[in-house]
């Protein structure tokens, strides 16, 4: 099986691989052969001039090329003329190719591993491919470059001293909620990706599990013709999102939990009592947990304690 993968020659003529060169401006570079290692190659997201010297190198002198669809990451070696005939490797076939890739590794070849764009095992399948070479004590190289979390955080201009990246927010209305609701508290910068067809939803969500006056971006079309960063208040943005038709992929970036002066246990009290009169002892704590930041077992306990001890346990 190591030998359908193998690119160092044509298995039926014989002829040696492709001469191992990417161009730049018409000037064919040669490019050196690489020591055995799984290389994590970082490719633009949208506009092909961000891509590394040392990426083209990479993928111009690995003796396999993986990648999510064959046709997008040909248009890329395309461009820069890089002859390597790239390989599928996506969440759909990764059970029957990542093993045939550990074995290439394994038996001493290189392999470059990129995305459709941006850096590979960042909320795609690489990471199991990753995975598996660590795990069978192999090296893995990554080659830094495009990244749209990060191209969102520094156009953004929201506070980039503490953030976290989030991936993509469920589709239900529901877990969407409760998602956001475990992270409301936190004092970093929040990065979520979000499709065209959801951002409106998302950000009225956002604009009441977080407040609407919580600052944000809706970071569009990332380094293409049409990049957009669309600044304000998740309420701003609810209302003005609520009203357009958008497409091209989207980054969302939420600012941090203000500081802000504590809530009165007196009134964390009253909030408990007031939703145990609607819902469970265990929904109404966490629906005060959501409001207010704080713990959802602490608040449990204290509701018990404010209903006299009694035994919650049946609707937690």
């Amino acid at each position: 099986m190591i030998k359908a993968l193998t690119m160092s020659h044509d298995n039926e003529t014989g002829a040696a691989r492709p001469a191992r060169s990417y161009r730049l401006h018409n000037v064919s570079v040669p490019a050196r052969p690489l020591e055995p290692a799984l290389y994590l190659v970082a490719t633009p997201i949208g506009n092909l001039g961000d891509i590394t010297l040392r990426a083209l190198e990479v993928l111009a002198g690995a003796d396999l090329l993986a990648c999510e669809d064959t046709r997008v990451t040909r248009v890329l070696l395309d461009r820069f003329g890089i002859a390597a005939r790239p390989y599928a490797y996506h969440e759909h076939n990764a059970g029957e190719a990542g093993p045939k890739l550990i074995a290439a590794l394994k038996a001493g070849q290189s392999v470059a591993l990129v995305s459709d764009a941006g850096t590979p095992l960042v909320s795609d399948p690489g990471y199991r491919l990753g995975q598996a070479a660590l795990a069978e004590g192999l090296k893995v190289v990554p080659i830094p470059g495009a990244s749209a979390p990060l191209a969102a955080l520094v156009g953004s201009g929201l506070p980039n001293d503490s953030f976290l990246f989030a991936g993509f927010l469920p589709s239900k209305d529901k877990a969407r909620r409760d998602r956001m609701g475990a992270l409301a508290s936190l004092q970093a910068t929040l990065i979520f990706f979000e499709s065209p067809h959801r951002i409106a939803a998302a950000l009225q969500s956002a604009a009441e599990v977080f407040g609407g006056d919580r600052p944000a971006c809706v970071c569009r079309e990332l380094t293409k013709a049409y990049e957009e960063f669309s600044r304000g208040t998740l309420a701003e943005l609810a209302e003005a999102f609520g009203e357009r038709t958008v497409k091209g992929e989207i980054v969302l970036v939420i600012g941090p939990a203000g500081e802000g002066p504590e809530t009165p246990q007196q009134d964390i009290d009253a909030m408990l009592l007031a939703e145990a009169e609607r819902l469970s002892t265990g929904k109404a704590a966490a629906e005060v947990a959501r409001i207010t930041g704080l713990p959802r077992k602490e608040l449990y306990q204290r509701l018990l304690d404010l209903r006299g001890g009694e035994d919650g346990a049946k609707d937690r």
